[in-house]
């Protein structure tokens, strides 16, 4: 069984009410979402007409070759999405996926692109490999980080 996590809502908090002018300054855009902007903080896409800030995430902090950050979407005064062990929100299997399987130093260590739909198969597959100890989900044709999954506790 696997855990899909959401990104905190308040490493976000202090960006809410600010003004595009302030937000410009952060280096962070300001977009109005037409329904099709996943968020890393709800886990699900932004309604048509709210709010949507894109910014620069470092999601893999591990000291490698692997680290990394790119661009991802947060609707203003999101509200983490927490969905159930096993399941995985309709804005990630909606979208072609580049998953990637971590071991305990932040190597990569299996890697595969596949539809959305096809996700918990293939982590479960990666999940069955003792040395994978967590798993990172990319929107493939942009390369954003989508979440981070783990082994669901017991």
């Amino acid at each position: 069984m696997f855990q899909i996590h959401p990104l905190s809502a308040e490493d976000f908090s202090h960006l809410y009410g600010l003004s595009d002018e302030a937000l410009a300054e952060r280096q962070v855009q300001v977009h109005i979402s037409d329904g099709g902007f996943p968020c890393r903080v709800s886990l699900a896409d932004a309604a048509e007409g709210e709010r949507v800030f894109l910014l620069n995430f470092e999601h893999q902090p591990g000291d490698t070759p692997y680290r990394s950050r790119h661009a991802i979407f947060v609707k203003e005064g999101a509200a983490e999405g927490h969905p159930e062990p096993g399941s995985i929100p309709a804005s990630i299997t909606s979208r072609l996926l580049s998953v990637r399987a971590f071991d305990t130093e932040h190597e990569i260590i299996d890697a595969d692109v596949i539809d959305g739909t096809e996700a918990a198969n293939l982590i479960s597959t990666f999940f069955a490999n003792p040395k994978v100890d967590y798993i990172h989900l990319h929107y493939a044709r942009r390369g954003c980080f989508a979440a981070k999954v783990t082994r669901a506790s017991s």
